[in-house]
């Protein structure tokens, strides 16, 4: 299930590619991608996609295949629809569009390089261990992304320069901006929180670019609010920079980001499960401390006086 009742989306791996109408984004795999390379199934699927113009329920499919990697090879067609959700002739029409001659001939190319060794048993697990495992499946592959930190880095680069900086995270994914902003505002001078929608989001986006912001950050987690994408799509028509932390390069907000870094999200409890997003979003701090020069004397001035006041117990 997905978080408030929705379908979460993808894994992604870890070099730049290009997403629907223009946005920049961090796609799977290392350059030269095959079985021998040690990239995982998910990032060699993610590759297979890549550079291909999908329809929404051709992305949806796809979306399927990244989640259940380890059993794509081996799903017929009437059980791929089954689990996306889709037609069966849907499937097939999925398959031509990535170049085959129909599923049959995907499906022989996906067990031609599927990895030799077996996948890891989890049928021991219940269903709480096999929430946590699927977590850690998630932060390995977010590992993978991050091997090639150019796209992190940039990111940095554009956050620290923005005064003020708007960091906007809507419904499931308002904790998620709201933890960036908390530690943002200790090394960066004007960081502002949005996280309210429709007409006020329009406005607090107007107020920042007249405050002087070139970029805003975006946290997206399904299921994706229709006010965050118009969101989006007003804030890049008044002149900001869209970065954005998504569950996946396929997700709706791709084509309103100029740079968008994929972080997938659990789905095996009744809600997601959103850890790699979340530690995304502190390698994102990371980077923008390295781009800050003054980021360290902040620190250090904000644990002074927070000393002197007795913020804390420890």
């Amino acid at each position: 299930m997905g978080t408030e009742h929705g379908v979460s989306d993808g894994v992604d791996g870890a070099r730049m590619t290009r997403v629907d109408e223009g946005a920049t984004a961090v796609s799977a795999g290392v350059p030269g991608v095959s079985a021998a390379s040690g990239a995982s199934t998910a990032a060699r699927l993610q590759a297979l996609f890549e550079g291909h113009r999908l329809t929404p329920t051709q992305r949806r499919i796809a979306h399927c295949m990244v989640r259940r990697a380890a059993d794509a090879p081996f799903l017929s067609s009437v059980e791929l629809a089954e689990l996306a959700g889709v037609s069966q002739p849907s499937v097939t029409r999925f398959a031509v569009a990535l170049g085959f001659d129909g599923y049959p001939a995907l499906r022989k190319h996906l067990r031609d390089v599927a990895p030799a060794e077996p996948e890891a048993d989890e049928g021991s697990y219940n269903e709480y261990q096999q929430a946590v495992q699927s977590e850690i499946d998630n932060l390995r592959h977010l590992a993978a992304l991050l091997a090639d930190p150019a796209p992190v880095v940039r990111a940095g680069r554009l956050l620290a320069d923005s005064r003020p900086l708007p960091v906007l995270g809507l419904r499931a994914a308002s904790a998620q901006a709201r933890g960036f902003t908390y530690f943002a505002r200790k090394v960066h001078p004007d960081v502002r929180l949005l996280d309210e929608g429709g007409t006020m989001l329009d406005d607090r986006v107007d107020a920042a670019k007249r405050a002087g912001a070139t970029a805003l950050l975006c946290f997206a987690l399904p299921r994706h609010p229709r006010e965050l994408v118009e969101g989006l799509e007003y804030a890049r028509e008044v002149g900001l920079t869209v970065v954005t932390v998504a569950d996946s390069a396929f997700a709706p907000v791709a084509r309103h980001s100029d740079l968008l870094l994929p972080a997938a999200v659990g789905t095996g409890l009744a809600f997601d499960t959103a850890c790699a997003p979340m530690l995304l979003g502190r390698v994102l701090l990371e980077a923008m401390c390295d781009a800050l020069p003054d980021a360290q004397a902040r620190l250090e001035e904000f644990d002074a006086k927070a000393a002197e006041r007795g913020l804390f117990v420890e």
